[in-house]
């Protein structure tokens, strides 16, 4: 195990699995893949989904609206979702099947009404930090490898977000699965590679 390494694996939870109210297909099939891989690092980053019920990202708190369309909020523009990863419901909790005790930080995200927030590092204003950049610093950590879910939106802006905070990143590609909303998944890669995410 190296010191400047990290594991970070984003937003295992039970709603982004088949039978959840926003399942990524294949979801989960990453859980075990993870556990194995996360033997090799002494560092274990987890990210939650944690949304009070009526979210301005849910479709539901906008009744002429529908799931899957976008409307613009304060910050920009904004996918509506189905209600998930309430605070507090089976949802939100990580799939059973996660091994989560190796875990030294479990960042939650999403948890301001009024802003979505997919990335580790940023809310969707691109501004609201949510101080894991600092607690990897303080580590000495600067090569970041990340899993999880969905490959082209909360694991890519978080990849995104740490090259621009300067991290080394590698995306584990059998580790994640993708939602491939209209073409997003290619869209995804295309802005990873360009800022120097590498496939690992």
């Amino acid at each position: 195990m190296t010191d400047d390494r990290a594991l970070l694996v984003i937003d295992v939870q039970n709603d982004f699995c088949p039978g959840g109210a926003l399942a990524v297909p294949g979801g989960d099939e990453v859980p075990r893949i993870i556990n194995e891989i996360s033997r090799d690092f002494a560092h274990v980053v987890l990210t939650q989904d944690w949304h009070p019920r009526g979210h301005l990202s849910f479709a539901s708190s906008h009744p002429d609206e529908e799931p899957f369309g976008t409307i613009v909020l304060p910050y920009g523009p904004q996918i509506l979702w189905p209600d998930h990863c309430v605070q507090g419901e089976p949802g939100a909790e990580f799939h059973p099947e996660l091994d989560a005790r190796r875990a030294g930080l479990i960042v939650r995200k999403g948890h301001h009404r009024e802003v979505d927030s997919y990335s580790a590092f940023f809310e969707n204003d691109r501004s609201t930090p949510t101080g894991l950049a600092g607690y990897l610093r303080e580590r000495g950590i600067n090569r970041l490898f990340l899993a999880g879910l969905a490959t082209d939106f909360c694991v890519a802006y978080s990849a995104l977000d740490a090259r621009r905070l300067g991290f080394d990143v590698a995306v584990i590609e059998h580790a994640c699965r993708a939602i491939d909303l209209d073409g997003s998944l290619a869209v995804a890669w295309k802005q990873m590679e360009a800022a120097g995410v590498t496939r690992a």
